[in-house]
This record gives C-alpha cells, sequence and structure tokens, in this order.
C-alpha cells in the first residue's frame, strides 16, 4: 500500500495553467504504475492520464490530448499533471491513483485495478 498526498490545484482562468503533483509514501514507488482521475458531482470519476512505472508508457483521454502531460520523478516519488489551455469543462476533484505492478510486470499506464488513492484536490477554472 502507498499513501498518495496531492496538492497543486486551485482556481484559474480560462486558458490557464495548473500543475498538479502527487506524492508517494514508500520505497517501492518504482513498482507502481499512477494514474490521475476526476470527477464532477453527479459523474462517474474518470481517468485522465495514466503512466507506467518507468514512465516509457503512458496514456491520455482523447479531451486532454495535446493539453495535458503527466510525468513522474522516481526519485522524487513524485508524479505530475501539467494541465495547459485549461478550460470551464477541466473543472473537476483531481485524484491521484496508483496501481502496484511489481518488477516483474509489464511496464503498462493501466486504465483500471487502481487499490490506492488520494484524498482528491480541486481544480476551478472560470470562464
Amino acid at each position: 500500500q502507498v499513501q498518495l498526498v496531492e496538492s497543486g490545484g486551485g482556481l484559474v482562468q480560462a486558458g490557464g495553467s495548473l500543475r498538479l503533483s502527487c506524492a508517494a509514501s514508500g520505497r517501492t514507488f518504482s513498482r507502481y504504475a499512477m494514474g490521475w482521475f476526476r470527477q464532477t458531482p453527479g459523474k462517474e470519476r474518470e481517468l485522465v492520464a495514466a503512466i507506467s512505472k518507468s514512465g516509457g508508457s503512458l496514456y491520455q483521454t482523447n479531451s486532454v490530448k495535446g493539453r495535458f502531460a503527466i510525468s513522474r520523478d522516481n526519485a522524487k516519488n513524485t508524479v505530475y499533471l501539467q494541465m495547459n489551455s485549461l478550460k470551464p469543462e477541466d473543472t473537476a476533484v483531481y485524484y491521484c491513483a496508483a496501481r502496484y505492478l511489481g518488477v516483474f510486470q509489464p511496464d503498462v499506464a493501466p486504465t483500471d485495478g487502481y487499490n490506492d488513492w488520494g484524498q482528491g484536490i480541486q481544480v476551478t477554472v472560470s470562464s
């Protein structure tokens, strides 16, 4: 199990940028694939982006392609979500999530199976 703490959210005008960070506890961060999800009231939680253990494989949902970028620094136990050209529809609570894949598992960016979650952080984009 890994503990996750998000930071970097807030209020920004449309067209602006924010960078979310997610700090993970533990010494085995490099064995976890990581993902960023978001949720708005009344809607299901949506996977925004995912990154493999090494950072070599990425996934992004279509609505954020070209605007958001996920990255990780395994030396700092941190995953990031750089969000550019923000739109009001990006307003949501953003969650960091981890999925343990182990040393011998493929280096993929999974779209499901996440078991550990952060507490969430609000991102609000004003028009």
